[in-house]
């Protein structure tokens, strides 16, 4: 028998540490070679760990949300016969000492019966142990629905109290936050959810990357003195065009507002070009760049990521809907590159029908603007003196005011409306 331990590899460039955001083995588990052992996140991506080697996992190096170093050792594994050292680990016999430097820390529960067992040192806490051979196994119940669903829809479900064995899932066999919609109104006239019913109180660990949005929104909103201007847009001849354009689609994809705003975003922008700009405060210099890299804020399971259309100014209408979905589905699923997620230019936000009367979105630092559309509403306005029923829509748009004037984001956003109140000027060279 040898114990292999397994050392975190370089996952990117200039990355010094990466968090534990979910570990996918336990000690006594057996794995296979190549098999997922613990998801990592960096500043730039999430990456899946996998095994190089096969055994049974005996120490793991922390607990979730912990951060470990680039080259620490990030399990142990014990394997059939001797290994050979590899890039991704060093080959230890069974009983050989496990130093505090190595990253590995055993917990004060059981960390007696471990120096005895392998005739080590004892070192700080939270290392989880090779189970003692006498040791009794704690059964833990398993929850009785194995339908497939996101944490979230869980977390809900839970809060609701719904069984989701009871709810009937999509085609795929996952279910989501509609079909727990669908399950209530259909038991609503049953009695199925008692009024007034209080949750238990809960804490929850900030990590992963609910912890990275936390910390790039504080580090926004302290370094950037932000200001939002909104403007009202009707775009009742562009929801018209929109229409048509659909109704004569073919194969192609459905088109939302969000293409059609992005054509106009990117067409007003040579003309301002300080809103299509990144500002490293600290070098004091302001990057105005050429082509428009544009982050979508994207809300996933797992929180808010920014996917980036790249070079979004030299895509048509279809082009910018294949990407939109490509991008979403990429991020929502977990997928999405790290070259995917990172070297945006300037930002959209959008919520969809929730879109709200108007926003004060916070800016996608180290870009300087970030802009908000919100959602689209019929109501009645005055055109030659008669009350006509219109489609209008807000548009938010928040700048950094060290870089950007309050004239400037008018004037840009002013230049957006004449172009979405005006549709064909999209099409127009």
């Amino acid at each position: 028998m040898a114990r292999f331990e397994f050392r975190l590899p370089d996952i990117g460039e200039g990355i010094a540490e990466a968090e534990i955001v979910a570990w996918h083995v336990k000690v006594g588990d057996t794995v296979a070679e190549d098999q997922g052992v613990a998801d990592m996140m960096t500043d730039k991506a999430t990456v899946e760990m996998e095994s190089p080697v096969a055994g049974t996992v005996v120490a793991l190096a922390g607990n979730e949300g912990d951060m470990i170093p680039i080259g620490s050792t990030l399990l142990v594994i014990e394997t059939e016969g001797e290994i050979e050292s590899e890039q991704l680990g060093t080959p230890a016999k069974a009983g050989a000492q496990i130093t505090p430097e190595d990253g590995l820390l055993p917990s004060q529960e059981h960390k007696g019966e471990v120096a005895e067992e392998q005739h080590m040192p004892a070192a700080p806490a939270h290392f989880i142990p090779e189970p003692h051979p006498e040791a009794v196994e704690i059964k833990v119940p398993q929850p009785t629905s194995q339908a497939l669903a996101s944490p979230a829809v869980r977390a809900r479900a839970k809060e609701l109290g719904i069984d989701l064995s009871q709810v009937k899932a999509r085609e795929d066999g996952r279910i989501r936050h509609s079909d727990l919609d669908a399950f209530l109104s259909y038991s609503a006239g049953q009695g199925y959810r008692p009024a007034g019913v209080t949750r238990a109180d809960e804490d929850i660990k900030v990590i992963g990357m609910r912890r990275r949005i936390a910390e790039n929104m504080a580090a926004s909103k302290r370094h950037i003195p932000h200001f939002t201007y909104v403007e009202e847009i009707d775009v009742t001849q562009l929801e018209d065009m929109r229409a048509d354009l659909n109704a004569n689609r073919g194969a192609r994809p459905k088109l939302t507002l969000l293409p059609l705003l992005i054509v106009a975003i990117c067409k007003a922008l040579p003309d301002f070009p300080m809103i299509n700009a990144r500002f490293d405060d600290e070098a004091g210099v302001v990057t105005r760049h050429g082509a428009v890299h544009l982050g979508m804020a994207t809300q996933t399971d797992a929180g808010l990521m920014v996917p980036v259309i790249r070079n979004a100014q030299s895509m048509n209408v279809w082009q910018l809907a294949s990407e939109i979905v490509r991008l979403a589905e990429a991020a929502r699923s977990g997928k999405a590159k790290s070259e995917e997620l990172s070297g945006s230019t300037l930002t959209v936000t959008s919520l969809g029908p929730l879109g709200g009367i108007a926003t004060t979105p916070v800016i996608n630092r180290p870009e300087v603007a970030i802009i908000g559309p919100n959602r689209v509403i019929e109501r009645p306005v005055i055109r030659n003196g008669e009350i006509v029923a219109a489609k209008l829509m807000n548009l938010s748009i928040s700048c950094d005011h060290r870089v950007v004037d309050g004239w400037d984001a008018a004037s840009y956003v002013q230049a957006v409306r004449k172009l979405l109140e005006t549709p064909v000027l999209l099409f127009a060279d």
